[in-house]
């Protein structure tokens, strides 16, 4: 499933962290680098549930799941 980008620049600032977290370190969990980002983006249970379904589906070529 394709997903447009976001909107809100937290959800943005979001994707992009875990993004880089992710290649940064590719064995990491993405469901422990969304609950990180929900935290630390002060993001809404939607958008945390919105970044996951992302990178679980293969978004930013995530490599990985949680």
């Amino acid at each position: 499933m394709a997903y447009p980008f976001p909107e809100g620049e937290e959800l943005r600032r979001a994707v992009k962290w875990v993004a880089a977290g992710l290649r940064e370190s590719p064995g990491q969990q993405v469901g422990r680098l969304v609950e990180q980002a929900i935290f630390k983006f002060d993001l809404s249970p939607k958008d945390g549930e919105y970044l996951l379904n992302f990178f679980r589906s293969g978004g930013a070529a995530s490599g990985g799941d949680s």
